[in-house]
């Protein structure tokens, strides 16, 4: 595969800056790894420096990431609402239906502060960081080979050093098809490992955040395929890169994943699993504190300010009667 022609050759020129500036960040990692101590040349420097690299892409696409997700997060959480819509016209192909149901969908995103494109936007933006990323890697071997100039801080002598650098024996420039013996089982549980970290974050993003309301609909099934779809695309594709380009994968979608379950065990969607185990921790740590400091629990303080309100309407001489009730426990 070369990437340097075509459509995907085009992007990559345009892309340019950008990498640049990351085989610039690439080496300036190796530089600090060897000042630590670590060998020069090839060495595990280089893969920790892919490995710095990835991480310091990921903090600072970090705000487009939650904006994503919060925006993901308003979408399922309209679902139900949505899904009445389109029950209500479902049959109905008249131009006057078709408006109103229209009509009344912008209204709910309206209503809900919600843009259906929030979700799509930061993930044009985060694309070509990505793209960029990748390419830099690739582009590793041919470099070293001679057959591609020099690429930002990547030149012959950068590009050879990183190419001789081995993770448990194994090149990082070699792949999967071009590696033997021990070298095919490496890159083969990278490639495994690639794959079942991208199902388990649109699985548990899918089963913990989706509200109870939505699953079964057609979203939640479309969601459902494409999270057992991708992984496996990605083993046909993992195969062919370099082992240099999986080191990076795997540490994106180890962030990823681990960025996932943060995201959603603490800012999840309103009536998801995730919400309602959040809100049963919040009530524990609520009542804890309330312990330790020596204050009322949640239920006496409720129970107290309904005995207040009532005494208040007795004081100012109403007659409806204020029934004061319990939370229920949550267990």
């Amino acid at each position: 595969m070369n990437l340097d022609q075509g459509f995907f050759g085009f992007i990559y020129r345009i892309l340019y800056p950008l990498e640049w500036v990351m085989t610039q960040v690439m080496v300036f990692f190796h530089r600090i790894f060897v000042a630590l101590g670590m060998q020069s040349g090839p060495g595990f420097a280089w893969v920790l420096s892919i490995i710095f690299l990835t991480i310091t892409v990921r903090i600072i696409i970090l705000p487009f990431f939650a904006k994503q997700m919060a925006s993901m997060s308003r979408m399922q959480a309209l679902q139900p609402k949505m899904q009445k819509i389109q029950n209500k016209y479902k049959g109905k192909t008249d131009a006057a239906s078709r408006e109103a149901q229209s009509r009344e969908t912008m209204k709910l995103y309206q209503d809900n502060n919600v843009n259906p494109m929030g979700s799509c936007v930061p993930s044009l933006i985060q694309g070509p960081v990505f793209m960029a990323l990748f390419y830099i890697l690739y582009a590793i071997q041919p470099i070293a080979n001679g057959t591609r100039d020099a690429l930002g801080g990547f030149d012959k002598t950068v590009a050879e050093q990183i190419m001789h650098t081995t993770v448990f024996g194994t090149k990082i420039s070699t792949n999967f098809t071009s590696a033997e013996g021990s070298g095919k089982i490496i890159i083969g549980l990278f490639v495994a490992y690639m794959c079942v970290t991208m199902f388990l974050s649109q699985y548990y993003s899918l089963r913990r955040n989706m509200p109870k309301a939505s699953i079964g609909t057609q979203q939640y099934n479309t969601q459902r395929i494409m999270a057992f779809i991708f992984p496996v695309m990605y083993i046909f594709s993992g195969v062919a890169f370099p082992f240099a380009v999986l080191v990076y994968w795997a540490t994106n979608n180890t962030w990823t994943l681990l960025q996932m379950v943060y995201q959603v065990e603490n800012f999840p969607t309103p009536g998801s699993a995730a919400y309602e185990a959040k809100e049963k921790r919040d009530y524990t740590k609520e009542q804890e504190r309330r312990q330790r400091e020596g204050l009322p629990s949640i239920e006496e303080e409720e129970l107290q300010k309904a005995k207040e309100a009532e005494a208040e309407l007795k004081k100012n001489g109403g007659t409806q009667r204020y029934q004061p009730s319990r939370k229920k426990k949550r267990s």
